[in-house]
């Protein structure tokens, strides 16, 4: 085996890597955050109801899952970097096309072109650095993707609410005679922009390289990664890993023989479940619906924007935490400490929500329990951060061997991303049909079923060399 340390590596070389592919996590995160705040605008520009604005908001979620399956694929026939370029452009146009558009419909289409770019990058970014970095510190480097989402939903919420206050409030008129609303949207391009001319810099993985044939030019870049000792040895592992009777295609996922369950290798289900189950804990409910969520537990206005804003700075702090962890202790520790924790902490929640009263549609909560569920929450939110929230995204760009791993993450990405939008549409409803307690009651059971599920089908992968990997 050939370890590429870091002993041997041009760390330098890789840290510029990693901090483009992790511009891919930073929009991810600032398109996340940037519709909040426009929703008023959005309302009056298209005579949107309460469900049009719904859809219109979702909309990205739609383009996100589409998005992650084909980058997958199209990272396997035109390369990561490339795939990620035209991310790049995409989320461009669409962040310009949804600042300027007077059409309802070409909003919508220019959002869910943005959200495929999102999805693709979100997929994408994580397989890249994974691709490069080394083995021993594989694990804090795709770490800080998670970190970067954070600070983009942050830098979004600041851009909101500066462009607010200049122009006096998100329906105002602003620069060049657009509504500040509007800009909310535009300021999404910067990033972008940035992200596409920086991709220009950095090197195509070796990994897809190699599987296109491309010998010399993986010889080069491993070089200049690894060093000219390292490179040819790892040149040869890499090839190796690689099926001799055909490139990379979608129907390597399925199981050698027609076995595995419906067809699938178990890897393959193990980075569905990782997928799935970090949506299934509810975590997107106080992402999406956080001042909504406080305020039905009886707290007011400025309170559920404050518990917001100290549940971010915490998620900020946990996601380093994790930095200094996974490649410690590993990834398998981290999701069994985050599942068993978060069960804990919702639970406590749902105890905290069933001892209020209902005064229309105002929940209040006795005595210390709207503390009780605020800490609770807090907790959760940390505990999600040093687990699931960034090893789901490591583990599932490092967890495929070389020759499915494009294939696989098409297939994990979309079922990512559409339990992402099933949980944020179906929350309101339960909220509103099932109440507070028996809505987290349901995360809760998924956080404790994540655990088991866990134990059973996920292998450690710290220190691991990628052509290593089994499936």
């Amino acid at each position: 085996m050939v370890e590429a340390s870091p002993g041997r590596a041009n760390m330098g070389f890789i840290g510029a890597i990693v901090a483009v592919a992790t511009i891919g996590g930073f929009l991810f995160g600032y398109d996340s955050g940037a519709i909040n705040g426009t929703q008023d605008g959005l309302k009056a520009a298209f005579n949107l109801s309460e469900g049009g604005l719904g859809f219109t908001v979702g909309a990205l979620l739609i383009g996100c899952f589409i998005g992650a399956f084909f980058a997958g694929r199209l990272a396997d026939v035109i390369g990561r970097r490339n795939t990620m370029m035209f991310a790049a452009a995409l989320f461009l146009a669409g962040a310009i096309v949804q600042g300027i558009s007077m059409s309802h419909t070409i909003f919508v289409i220019a959002r869910i072109c943005g959200g495929m770019a999102v999805g693709a990058a979100s997929v994408l970014s994580p397989a890249y650095i994974s691709e490069v970095a080394p083995a021993s510190i594989r694990g804090r480097l795709t770490t800080v993707q998670q970190i970067m989402i954070i600070t983009g939903l942050t830098a979004a919420f600041l851009a909101n609410y500066f462009l607010a206050a200049a122009a006096g409030v998100s329906t105002a008129t602003f620069w060049l005679g657009l509504q500040a609303w509007r800009w909310m949207f535009l300021m999404q391009a910067i990033p972008a922009a940035i992200f596409l001319v920086a991709l220009f810099l950095i090197p195509e993985s070796p990994r897809f390289l190699v599987s296109k044939g491309r010998d010399s030019d993986a010889v080069t870049v491993l070089t200049s990664l690894f060093g000219g000792e390292a490179a040819t040895p790892k040149f040869e592992e890499i090839r190796a890993s690689f099926s001799a009777d055909h490139r990379p295609r979608l129907s390597d996922v399925l199981a050698p023989g027609g076995g595995g369950f419906l067809g699938m290798r178990p890897i393959v289900w193990a980075g569905i479940m990782l997928a799935v189950f970090q949506q299934l804990v509810g975590i997107n409910v106080i992402f999406y619906y956080g001042a909504t969520l406080w305020q039905a537990a009886g707290f007011s206005e400025a309170q559920a924007l404050q518990t917001n804003i100290i549940s971010g700075a915490i998620s900020i702090v946990a996601c380093f935490v994790t930095v200094g962890l996974v490649d410690k202790i590993g990834r398998k520790p981290l999701l069994l400490i985050g599942s068993a924790g978060m069960a804990v902490t919702l639970f406590i929640m749902v105890y905290a929500f069933s001892t209020g009263t209902l005064t229309g549609d105002k929940l209040s909560l006795p005595g210390h329990m709207g503390l009780v569920a605020v800490v609770a929450a807090l907790a959760y939110s940390a505990l999600f951060n040093i687990s699931w929230g960034p090893i789901m995204w490591v583990m599932l760009g490092e967890m495929f061997p070389n020759q499915i791993r494009g294939s696989a993450l098409a297939v994990a990405g979309f079922f990512q991303w559409f339990a992402n939008y099933l949980v944020a549409q179906s929350f309101p409803i339960m909220l509103a049909g099932l109440g507070l307690a028996v809505s987290y009651s349901f995360y809760g059971v998924c956080a404790v079923i994540s655990y088991f599920l866990v134990q059973k089908l996920i292998h450690e992968t710290r220190g691991k060399e990628l052509e290593h990997m089994q499936g």
